[in-house]
């Protein structure tokens, strides 16, 4: 019977696996022997931790020929450092550093800073606009495990990984080396067909192939758009509560932000025109706004498509999350209302594969007017070039072979589970105490307190986001999306990510929180 294969593990373990090679920089003219340098060199790798405890060092011939001296000047730096304790040797295996080093050399002197004296040098500063960019945080805490409510993330226990991985592997062996190379910046063509294919049957957009570009992650989008539309100074609308993200990718490209309300109707076009009739960019979620969760309305697209024409400006359309509708009739995108012949076309389309697909999966595109795709393209091939042609041709055959339409339909229903029982243990568990928003569509809800007002109502929110971090819980403030303070606080809560078993645990640990916040909060008499 033969024998099965070692475990991988196992075998990488070798202590044979990965001889060292030290780069220790000699000087053939200094006073002290090569012999007497290299040994220095090698003991402070290893105090330094450069050389770890247990590492292999290459034979002394490898070393001799590696640092061009004679494998005699090798050995007797050795065997010195073999002779302190630094070094070990076995028997048919080679020489390793040891697992313990001397006693008297793991005593760290310690060392004042030396202060530079301002004659010398000026302390490097950031920049005004990275300075701006600094104060907006877009990563919060990122758990390994799904955790209770983490916003935006999608129901990933739900993809087909199977289907996936056996179309990694036919690329493999089928195409090989192609895979390899760099790619077109604009993104790999038969993605490009089918995106547009794809978009123009499900979102109403009217686009060909050469007009989608491949990037990574709608994030990056953002950025090229950014950096080819705006100068710096100049005014772009954002929503107000708005995607941080967009937030942050356009005070990188220098813009003036004009934050604008957003209400049950969409973003208040009125109010920003009156705030900013000026700007050159409006970035706007018309079909399912983050975070509020709700929809522009008909009349307010045509206002703000009216807008557009009247003072040259663009809009760039975040679709991120139109496909995640379980409920009421789905909206093409603001792109395909817009009917002006493309040279006068105001509307760019912004979409994602991480929320719909898998986050690492890094792969958005955007849909450009004919005059930007040049610009467009040219900014992705100074940004990164591409992105990897593999991940690009894989997704392409699960658009293609039916994968993705069938994996949409599923997450939609697995949604409106997730949806129906946030809403049911929620009611159960807080009754009146914290009431969610109604919603038709995504991954995440509103949660409001009932009874407070004002300062009262963002001192509770603040206290409860504070104490579910400490209890392994990732709840975000409402305000923390808002340039200014908003009248009201709430609680942004997903359920995406997680099974109807965790959400109703996690009703039951935040209902826990909030009455111990409350008590916190209320005065002692």
């Amino acid at each position: 019977m033969a024998r099965p294969p070692e475990p991988l593990s196992r075998r990488t373990a070798s202590p044979l696996a990965a001889a060292q090679l030290p780069l220790v920089e000699l000087q053939p003219r200094a006073a002290a022997p090569l012999y007497e340098q290299l040994y220095r060199g090698l003991r402070d790798q290893i105090l330094r931790g450069r050389l770890r405890q247990g590492a292999r060092l290459a034979s002394t011939r490898t070393l001799a020929g590696h640092l061009a001296v004679s494998r005699f000047t090798v050995v007797t730096a050795l065997e010195r450092l073999i002779a302190e304790g630094y070094l070990t040797t076995r028997a048919g295996s080679g020489t390793f550093v040891t697992q313990t080093l001397p006693d008297r050399v793991m005593r760290p002197a310690v060392r004042p800073r030396p202060v530079l004296p301002r004659s010398e040098g000026v302390v490097p500063a950031l920049s005004a606009r990275g300075t701006r960019l600094s104060g907006v945080r877009i990563t919060g805490p990122r758990p390994e495990e799904p955790s209770a409510f983490q916003p935006r993330r999608a129901p990933l226990d739900a993809f087909p990984i199977r289907t996936w991985s056996t179309i990694v592997r036919r690329l493999w062996r089928r195409g090989g080396y192609q895979y390899l190379e760099y790619g077109d910046p604009a993104g790999y063509r038969p993605l490009r067909q089918a995106i547009a294919a794809h978009i123009g049957v499900t979102r109403a957009v009217h686009c060909e192939p050469h007009q989608v570009i491949v990037t990574s992650g709608s994030q990056q989008a953002f950025d090229l758009l950014f950096r080819v539309l705006l100068d710096p100074g100049d005014r772009a609308w954002i929503e107000e509560p708005g995607y941080l993200d967009v937030r942050a990718a356009l005070i990188a490209a220098g813009a003036e932000l004009v934050p604008v309300p957003v209400d049950g109707a969409g973003l208040d076009v009125q109010a920003g025109i009156r705030l900013g009739a000026n700007a050159r960019v409006a970035v706007v979620s018309p079909s399912h706004q983050y975070p509020a969760g709700v929809t522009l309305s008909a009349t307010r697209r045509i206002e703000l498509l009216n807008w557009a024409r009247a003072s040259g400006a663009w809009i760039v359309e975040d679709d991120y999350d139109s496909y995640f509708r379980y409920a009421g009739r789905p909206m093409s995108a603001l792109q395909g209302v817009d009917r002006a012949s493309p040279p006068r076309a105001h509307v760019i389309y912004v979409g994602t594969f991480s929320k719909t697909m898998f986050p690492s999966l890094r792969l958005g595109f955007c849909v450009v007017p004919d005059p930007l795709v040049d610009a467009v393209v040219n900014a992705r091939a100074v940004a990164d070039r591409n992105s990897p042609i593999l991940d690009q041709a894989a997704l392409a055959g699960f658009i293609e072979g039916g994968h993705y339409d069938r994996h949409l339909r599923r997450v939609r229903l697995i949604c409106q589970e997730r949806y129906q029982a946030m809403r049911s243990h929620f009611a159960r568990v807080f009754g009146d105490t914290l009431v969610l928003s109604p919603a038709s569509a995504g991954t995440h809800v509103l949660g409001r307190f009932g009874g407070r007002t004002g300062d009262g109502d963002r001192r509770l929110v603040k206290t409860v986001v504070t104490m579910a971090a400490e209890e392994g819980l990732v709840v975000f403030p409402l305000s923390r999306y808002c340039v200014t303070p908003p009248p009201r606080d709430a609680l942004v809560l997903g359920f995406g990510g997680l099974s109807p078993r965790r959400i109703g645990a996690g009703a039951e640990k935040l209902a826990v929180i909030v009455r111990r916040a409350r008590k916190r909060l209320t005065p002692q008499k």
